[in-house]
């Protein structure tokens, strides 16, 4: 497995084959000239995950990419956005997308609570290989191999994000969702998860726009 983070939630992932980007929102960069990638998958609406002053370059640039998203997201946004709910699962070749979760994270009581699908990646006999959980703390049913784990969010304390990269147990995660606070601050939410997390799981952090294999 290939994996290159663009900032903010923004994942590439090739996985079996084939090339998946996540969340190419208005907090990313670098992922303009991406070309060939097999499927942009969007978890949720919010212009942090998809930027809609990019979102139709990046589509004209990989024609061939089928377009996967929560439902709301599907509804939304023009051409052939289809949706994925909870339990769909989508094959391309030998890749598996598989949805889960279904609703963001409440961000206030008094705010309506969108959408939100979580992208599995992986095989048959292998279901969660990689998984982008977007805005919510949805835990898997099976082992998860690596997880893009939500770093800071209004939507969520520290502890919350500990308790989740606890709960998921990943055999490595990597921190996402953190354009929203200033670049010396990002060492105070790295070093909580990485000193709470469980014993099995590897911690690490990725250069942007740089690829790491998994």
């Amino acid at each position: 497995m290939h994996v290159a983070h663009f900032g903010h939630s923004c994942v590439l992932v090739e996985l079996h084959g084939k090339k998946v980007l996540f969340d190419p929102g208005a907090f990313s960069h670098g992922f303009e000239g991406l070309t060939g990638l097999d499927a942009i998958a969007v978890t949720h609406q919010h212009a942090d995950h998809i930027d809609p002053n990019r979102i139709e370059a990046l589509i004209a640039a990989n024609p061939g990419a089928r377009l996967l998203s929560d439902p709301q997201t599907a509804e939304l946004q023009e051409g052939p956005w289809e949706a994925v709910h909870a339990g769909n699962v989508i094959e391309l070749g030998e890749l598996r997308i598989t949805g889960g979760g279904g609703r963001h994270a409440v961000i206030h009581p008094e705010l309506p609570v969108v959408d939100n699908t979580v992208f599995q990646l992986g095989s048959t006999d292998n279901p969660t290989r990689f998984v982008h959980p977007g805005d919510s703390l949805w835990v898997p049913s099976t082992p998860v191999d690596v997880l893009a784990v939500p770093a800071a969010a209004p939507w969520m304390k520290i502890s919350e994000a500990v308790d989740y990269l606890r709960s998921a147990a990943p055999r490595v995660a990597f921190p996402i969702h953190y354009g929203i606070i200033a670049e010396p601050a990002w060492g105070v939410y790295f070093s909580r998860l990485d000193e709470m997390r469980k014993a099995e799981t590897e911690f690490k952090t990725l250069r942007p726009e740089n690829t790491t294999t998994f």
